[in-house]
């Protein structure tokens, strides 16, 4: 059952058009997923649903019943209050309820046995348990709890918070309101990976429906079932999670693509024949070439030329040569500040071309174990140090390498001051600084922007390792994919602090989880880690097994397939293309004159084209066959 909907719609700007004829629809149960570039219009579609944005054009249509959620609904209203008592107001009737019911209670105790008071008791006892008056405070505290905040911090007034915290609060306050529509716009954000965890469970056990905007690809391939993309002013529905978008679309594409091309093609063999009519000027050669000259009207006016694709940051991260295997080891690293211990006995030995995560929960000491290796804060104790003609190369989550008083053009001319302004502009150009934008001051530019120079920044400084902070915080899924693209394609060594787990499970040889009393080392990606996690749970009497000391040997075998069966997929993939191109080329051939009209010619080019199409099937059996081959190896 359809419950929301969306039809027509379309927002303009400033005479600038946003987005428009705009249709989406949300079934009662529906788990949606909205993607897009940063400024395409998802969060104004959101205001749009839930009426905070008048839509220039359209409606939205809603089901009796329906009660809209949104963040921005649930704000902060009293931060004296505690943390604990701000988020119970989302339950303000039952509070109401549960104090006339004492109240009546009191009363009884006092000696009013009357009917009526009697009867008000059953019937609120009833209504209250009805309406969850029995679980809400453990709802509460279970929803704070599973998005981050320790018991401790229930009890502090709500002014004492970080403005990440005071979000999460906002969060909770939406999940436990009754709305039956959730909006969720950018959900994970301050969010670690044990809080993400417990929202995806939330989630999937809602009741509801929602619509969720996130760059967390990894979170909206768990909670979602449909996505939605928000792309050159239009929205374009798919089946599937976002993974399975990527694929459809990529699918769509190609065969819009290939139904381009053929069309095209076909226009300007028509056009030849109609040239060649009118080259010899006799009467009944200009009738062809005015019949051909419908053909290829008709033909123009169903030709579907595909859009292209939203502009996105275009880099390469440059690795310097050299280098022995070890390239940075560290021993019993300790840190702690005014005496409460961050983490103890931190043994590191990462190894050339490793891409190492570093996970924790938030608060763990991550960004100061970074900052250690950094040199920028000494360890109490321990020690740590750096192969021979080992070059690293620090991204900030923070961006404190940034000034805030320069212009992006001096923050990375100053730092490369043997480039040419025509060569920094156009690397900032690559990162989609354009014109005047590189005279903006870095203390005016957004979280995004502020990252993009940065990364460009350490994709100039070149390196053979790089200490990455969170660098897929502020980005759209657009440069997650770029930096994910260019992080892959590094030749050196990655040691990356991380919350972003499709990231994760594209890239990392091995995972570090960093603890109070040291770290625990796992090989293999996220999904690797988490079955490993889970299953230490299940013998927690079983001491860990110590690492095999072929493990190593192992992880290179395995990176050896991995590359083989990518090789062999693009090979598949070049066979299949360019048999498809001959397929078109003779099907075309057997419609023209030459064939047509000699039958034995037609019959042989017919039993060939049979063939190439028996041979494309081979090969797309072949092609699925190595692709869930290289998809389960990684």
């Amino acid at each position: 059952m359809i419950i929301l909907s969306g039809n027509d719609l379309s927002v303009e700007f400033g005479g600038e058009v946003l987005f428009s004829d705009v249709d989406f629809r949300l079934e009662n149960d529906g788990r949606v997923g909205l993607v897009g570039v940063n400024g395409c219009g998802k969060t104004t579609l959101f205001r749009v649903i839930n009426g905070e944005c008048e839509a220039s054009g359209g409606n939205i249509n809603k089901a009796a019943g329906v009660k809209i959620g949104y963040m921005e609904q649930y704000v902060i209203r009293d931060e004296s209050m505690t943390l604990y008592d701000e988020v119970l107001e989302i339950f303000r009737p039952l509070i109401d309820m549960e104090q006339e019911l004492y109240e009546i209670g009191v009363a009884i105790d006092a000696g009013d046995h009357s009917e009526k008071t009697l009867q008000r008791q059953m019937n609120l006892n009833e209504i209250f348990q009805r309406e969850g008056g029995l679980v809400y405070k453990s709802m509460t505290t279970s929803a704070l709890i599973g998005l981050g905040f320790d018991k401790e911090m229930l009890s502090r007034p709500v002014s004492v918070l970080s403005g990440g915290q005071k979000s999460k609060a906002q969060l909770a306050k939406l999940l436990l309101s009754d709305s039956n529509v959730l909006l969720l716009d950018e959900p994970t954000n301050h969010l670690d990976i044990k809080a993400c965890e417990w929202l995806e469970k939330f989630l999937s056990e809602y009741k509801g429906a929602y619509i969720v905007i996130s760059h967390d690809r990894y979170f909206l391939d768990k909670v979602t079932s449909i996505t939605y993309e928000m792309e050159n002013g239009h929205l374009t529905e798919y089946k599937g999670n976002y993974t399975r978008f990527l694929s459809l679309k990529a699918e769509a594409q190609l065969a819009q693509q290939r139904r381009y091309d053929k069309t095209m093609k076909e226009i300007h063999r028509i056009e030849g024949i109609i040239e060649q009519q009118r080259s010899w000027k006799v009467e009944h050669n200009y009738i062809t070439a005015f019949s051909k000259q419908k053909q290829v009207d008709r033909l123009k006016e169903t030709l579907d030329k595909p859009e292209d694709s939203p502009e996105g940051i275009k880099f390469r991260l440059k690795c310097k040569e050299g280098g022995g295997n070890d390239v940075l080891m560290a021993e019993k690293l300790c840190k702690a500040f005014d005496g409460e211990k961050l983490f103890s006995n931190v043994d590191l030995d990462i190894k050339k071309n490793e891409t190492v995560f570093i996970l924790g929960e938030n608060g763990s000491g991550k960004t100061t174990l970074f900052k250690i290796l950094t040199g920028q804060l000494p360890a109490d104790f321990g020690s740590y140090r750096y192969g021979s003609e080992i070059e690293w190369g620090y991204y900030d989550q923070a961006q404190s390498n940034l000034t805030a008083t320069k212009t992006v053009l001096d923050e990375v001319w100053d730092d490369f001051p043997r480039m040419t302004q025509t060569e920094v502009r156009t690397a900032l150009g690559s990162f989609l600084f354009r014109g005047d934008d590189v005279f903006k001051l870095i203390g005016s530019l957004s979280g995004g922007e502020k990252a993009r120079v940065s990364l460009l920044k350490l994709m100039l400084g070149g390196g053979n390792l790089l200490l990455l902070d969170e660098p897929t915080n502020h980005l759209d899924i657009h440069s997650r994919e770029a930096l994910e693209k260019a992080l892959s394609e590094y030749g050196g060594t990655l040691v990356i602090v991380s919350h972003d787990r499709y990231l994760i499970n594209k890239l990392a040889t091995r995972i570090v989880l960093l603890k109070a009393d040291g770290v625990t080392k796992i090989d293999g990606n996220y999904d690797t880690y988490v079955a490993a996690l889970e299953a230490e749970e299940e013998k927690p009497a079983v001491k860990a097994e110590e690492k095999k000391p072929n493990d190593y040997k192992l992880r290179k075998e395995r990176e050896s397939n991995l590359r083989k069966l990518k090789s062999a997929l693009q090979r598949t993939e070049k066979e299949i293309e360019e048999l498809e191109e001959k397929i078109v080329e003779s099907t075309v051939l057997l419609s023209s004159p030459e064939y047509s009209a000699d039958y034995e010619k037609a019959m042989k080019l017919s039993v060939e084209i049979d063939e190439m199409k028996q041979r494309e099937e081979e090969l797309t059996a072949k092609w699925m066959e190595i692709s869930e081959e290289l998809e389960s190896a990684e």
